[in-house]
């Protein structure tokens, strides 16, 4: 392999490594549908504090009395802490409500607007959808 084509290959990649968080972050709009918004009340029980988008799931009984684990995406941590948050706000066992844009392939996730505490204070879950 000649310098110029090792260039060219060394070029692209690192051309590469630098767009790909770009691509691989979604677009709010492309994965929820904040028309139809709704409120789920459960028991968290998983919180991760990772980026790009901390995550706690909870279950919530749904109308039949049927049990479901849904995965519920916030901010980023950094945006999180501005907003007020800590990492322990959000502990497995504790009941909480939260205000959701579901996920528009109808799995069991949804990004959450507004997250009602266990102790009542309301909390700003994330940023507005065109801000995303």
């Amino acid at each position: 392999m000649g310098k110029n084509a090792l260039r060219t290959l060394v070029g692209g990649l690192a051309f590469f490594f630098a767009v790909l968080p770009v691509v691989a972050h979604h677009a709010f709009v492309a994965e929820y549908d904040a028309s139809k918004s709704s409120t789920l009340q459960g028991v968290v029980t998983k919180v991760e504090w990772t980026n790009p988008h901390a995550r706690f799931y909870i279950d919530v009984k749904d109308k039949n009395g049927s049990m479901a684990n849904w995965n519920l995406e916030l901010a980023s941590p950094n945006a999180l802490r501005r907003l007020g948050w800590t990492r322990d706000a959000i502990k497995v066992g504790d009941t909480v409500s939260v205000l959701v844009a579901p996920a528009k392939d109808g799995t069991k996730m949804a990004n959450a607007r507004t997250v009602t505490l266990a102790d009542g204070r309301k909390m700003v879950a994330g940023l507005s959808p065109d801000q995303q």
